[in-house]
Formats: structure tokens, sequence, C-alpha cells
């Protein structure tokens, strides 16, 4: 097919992909391919503050989809603006499609300082996505796009980053339209399979831990976990994979006391598609049995961090149903222990978070089932959000995976703009939201159905009480906060405070029930401290 320029391909390539919403910031390097995506009826272009906000709000527009987002960006010091939100979409297997510009083909890779230009773009580009190309001429652009959103796409996924001269953006493009080479899925050894079906045949006392690569597989993990009656512990990025209303669902609390007995009494262990971050497996020494069945998609995920029996290589929908046909019923005590670990580590969450219980139970209310909840880095996302805050859908589940902080409106917004009939909440903290405040302005001008709520402790809460725990200073966490009511007037968002345990409800009803964006600020210091402080499990050498 023959296109004008190259805004033009990239939009028939992005509609071909099912993508609707472009997020970015427009340049001089880039102007052909906004000005098409502008100009697309059917393609929306959102311009963001930042390029970095660009990327998570591609990134998580995918999440709440379930597809693939699209982010666009200026070259040199803007490609490297989007570097740390490209980390995170690599370190969450995120399906991105990073377009960026260059500088004209005649002076790339010269060195002679010409505007936007840095050096080795592509190597930092290949540093931080699963995929990352130049286009080389008007006739390879075509090739280079479903090169990477292909990648992208294919498991164990990740952003791809393509950038385009801006010379050969302008020039007609001649696509053949040739499709991307497929790749086939793994298949798991087969010896290994019928081991871990005998081992699993075996099992009396079984519990299954999903990660990400479960979400992919939500019918087929079901039918495991109620063919086995296991109780199913979660990472972070694998809850709702199941419902978390299913009373087998213990979730994201392995490293509880409770959840750690069940570990140590378990017979077999099936996990699917989980990396054992360091933070949901304290430090790495949280201990699992020996008896161990391992799927993932990603070949050097398996045995990276625990040892397992039965290493299966293959994805999760297409392991998990042989591995159900041999499964027998676990003791019907061990059942009921499962349901009992679930609600006792849920209640002693609950209570340890003391007033902010109210707030987590008033949007546990007020949500629609499945709706999108975006977290920031921060106390109430990792205290009770990543936990007991309930998820019923795994696209609803939007946080960043990496740990980055800052991240989370930009998620949100993107994470809105994808499901425009349905409210989004953000859980943010004032230290992480100011990082990329200009992101309000964004929330002003596109006003989705979205409830920022800001959590207001005057500056870095967490690593205040890491301080206050482990030394007797404390360095760079108070920082300057904005009044909160003055800020969303001057963007020209609603808002609303909660001060007391008492207004939580009212509030947050308010705002979830609104049809455009409003702000609400939790003052912590008015609110009251949790009963039980919370703390990052990282370790601190101590003398």
């Amino acid at each position: 097919m023959r296109h004008d320029n190259g805004g033009g391909l990239l939009a028939a390539h992005l509609k071909s992909l099912g993508v609707d919403t472009v997020f970015g910031i427009v340049s001089v390097h880039n102007l052909p391919l906004v000005e098409a995506v502008e100009a697309d009826p059917e393609l929306r272009f959102v311009p963001v503050r930042h390029e970095a906000s660009a990327v998570n709000a591609a990134d998580a527009h995918g999440r709440a989809r379930g597809s693939i987002g699209c982010a666009l960006t200026s070259t040199g010091t803007g490609a490297g603006n989007a570097a740390g939100s490209l980390i995170e979409a690599l370190s969450s297997g995120t399906a991105v499609l990073h377009v960026t510009g260059q500088v004209e083909s005649a002076h790339l890779g010269s060195g002679r300082g010409f505007i936007h230009e840095t050096k080795d773009q592509l190597g930092m580009l290949a540093a931080v996505s699963t995929y990352a190309a130049t286009v080389t001429s008007a006739r390879d652009a075509g090739r280079v796009l479903r090169e990477a959103s292909a990648a992208a796409l294919a498991a164990p996924g990740g952003p791809a980053s393509v950038e385009w001269p801006i010379d050969l953006q302008y020039a007609v493009q001649e696509d053949d339209g040739e499709s991307a080479p497929a790749s086939g899925a793994p298949v798991p050894d087969a010896s290994a399979l019928a081991g871990a079906r005998d081992l699993l045949a075996s099992a009396r006392r079984p519990l299954i831990w999903a990660g990400g690569g479960a979400t992919t597989a939500r019918d087929q993990l079901l039918a495991l976990l109620e063919a086995t009656g296991a109780g199913l512990l979660t990472s972070n990025s694998g809850r709702g994979s199941v419902p978390e209303d299913h009373e087998q669902v213990v979730g994201n609390f392995a490293t509880t006391p409770a959840a750690r007995a069940l570990l140590a009494d378990a017979d077999v262990l099936v996990t699917v598609g989980t990396h054992f971050r360091s933070n949901e497996t304290a430090d790495y020494g949280l201990r699992l049995p020996e008896a161990h069945i391992q799927i993932d998609v990603d070949a050097a995920a398996l045995g990276r961090v625990y040892p397992a029996r039965h290493a299966l290589h293959g994805d999760a929908g297409a392991v998990l149903p042989p591995l159900t046909e041999a499964a027998v019923r676990a003791d019907a005590d061990w059942t009921d222990r499962v349901r009992r670990v679930r609600e006792e580590v849920r209640a002693a969450l609950h209570d340890g978070i003391g007033p902010q219980a109210a707030i987590c139970d008033a949007l546990a209310a007020a949500l629609p089932r499945g709706a999108v909840v975006a977290r920031d880095v921060t106390i109430p996302s990792s205290a009770w959000g990543n936990r007991l805050l309930p998820i019923h859908d795994p696209r609803a589940n939007v946080f960043p995976r990496g740990g980055g902080i800052g991240q989370g409106l930009a998620m949100g917004i993107g994470a809105a703009l994808a499901r425009p009939d349905e409210p989004t909440v953000v859980i943010a903290g004032d230290g992480g939201l100011a990082v990329h405040l200009g992101e309000l302005l964004t929330l002003a001008q596109e006003r989705p159905r979205l409830t920022l709520i800001v959590f207001n402790d005057g500056g870095y809460g967490v690593l205040r009480n890491m301080q206050a725990t482990y030394t007797e200073r404390r360095s760079g966490v108070d920082l300057f906060t904005p009044d909160f009511a003055r800020l969303a007037a001057a963007c020209s968002l609603p808002y609303a405070r909660i001060g007391d345990a008492s207004e939580a409800a009212k509030v947050i009803d308010a705002a979830v029930a609104s049809d455009g964006p409003t702000l609400v600020e939790v003052d912590l210091a008015a609110l009251g401290p949790m009963r039980n402080p919370f703390t990052p499990p990282v370790k601190i050498p101590t003398r």
C-alpha cells in the first residue's frame, strides 16, 4: 500500500492492531506522526505533559483493554525521558509500541550535535525494550512497525521501540504489507509433564501460586483450583486471575505467618507464571515446598529463584488442562484450613491499617466489579491496596510492577480512557504525585471518569518510616506540599477532603459516581496513623 507519509502508515497500522488512543508529546521530530493520528476520526491523540507519562498511559491503556498501547515521543531528550517508563513496561511484560522521532537520516550518528540528537539512542532503547529498531527507508517502515508490535505482543512481552528519522517520516511510504513471522508457543517436555501429573495426583495438601503469567489462563486456573481444592496464593501481578472473593483465594499474602505455615505444610506447590520478586518473597527468604511444579512461558524464569522438581516450559493456558486431568481432591480439612487462612490474613491486615480501613472499605463498596484501581507506589498501595482492596479482573490490576514512584496518575489516565463508561480510581501519595504533577493538566484537559485519591503525609512516608525504624536521622523525606484544594481549583478539578474515617464513604461514593475527574485529598495528619506503621520489605545492614 502507498501512504502520503509515515503518519498515514502509522495510523493504518495502529487501527489494524485495534488501537484507538495514542499518548504522546508533539515535536518537530514526530510532527507527521502526531498530525496523522489526530486527523484520523478513528484515533484519539492525548497530549500528555511528559514523555514518561506517555509510555505509562499507553502501558495502562493496553493493560486495561488486554491489548497493546502506543506512545509517541520526540528524539534525544524526549526518548530519554521515556526510558524510565519503558523499564516499567519491560518489568511487567506489558505490550507497548513506542515510536520516537530521530534526526534526519543523513546526520544520524554523525556526532555533530544536531538538535535533539543523542549518542546511540538505539542502544539506549534496546537496553529498556524487548525490541528496538531504526526505520532505514520508506519501504522499510511498515515491516519494522509490524515486527515491533509482534515482539511486544509475544510472550513474555514488553515494550518495543522504533526510532524513525524525520525525513523518512515525511517521505511517501511504499508498504508491501508482509506480516511479521509468528513465533510458535513453547511445548513442555513430555517426561516433565508426565512427572508433574503424577506428583499432582499424589497431592493431598496442594497450593497454587499465580503470577502475571496466569492472567491469560483464567478459566484453566479456576478449573485446576476447583478440581484440587487447593489454596491460591498470588503475586501482585497475578491478582484477579481468579476473582478474589473466591473462598480458596488466599491472595497476595505469601509472606504472612499464616500463609508461611500453609507453605510449610503443603505437599505440592504449582506456580504459574510468577517470577518470585524480592518484595513478594521476603528478599527470597520465603521457603517453598521441595515438591514444586513450575509453569512459565519464559524459559529463563524456570528454576531461577527457587528449584523446580518439574519445570514446564509453556503457556499456562495450554499446560494447566493436562495437569487438571490428573488432579485429585485435597483433604477436606486442608481446604477448610485454606478458607480460614484467607479470612485470618485479611482480618489481621484490616485491623492493622487502622483508620485507613474505612477508605479501603468505601472503595470496595463504591466501585463496580472489575473497575480499574491504579496504584502508585505509596504506603496505602503497598500496605493494603495491593492486598486487601479486592481485585476480580486482572485487567483492573494496574500498578508499577517495577516499583518506580510517580507513575500512577498517568497509568490511571490511560486506563480511564480505555474504559470511558466505568469509574477508575488512582491511589497516590503526595510525594509520588509531585513527580509528574503536570499530568493534573492532562486530567483536566481530557476529563476522564477518574477519582484521584492523594494520601498527603507531607513527604515520602515509606522512607520516613524506614529511617524511624533503623536510624536516628530524617534525610530527604520531608517535602513542601501544595494546598491541594487551591491546586485543584487552578486546574478546574472538583476537590474533596477526607480528614476522618467517618467521612470516607460519603466522599468516595460521590467522587466515584461523578461523570468526570475528582481530586480527593486524604489528610493523614488529621485521619490518624495506622495501627501498624508500614515499612518496606528491604534488608538494612545492622551493626
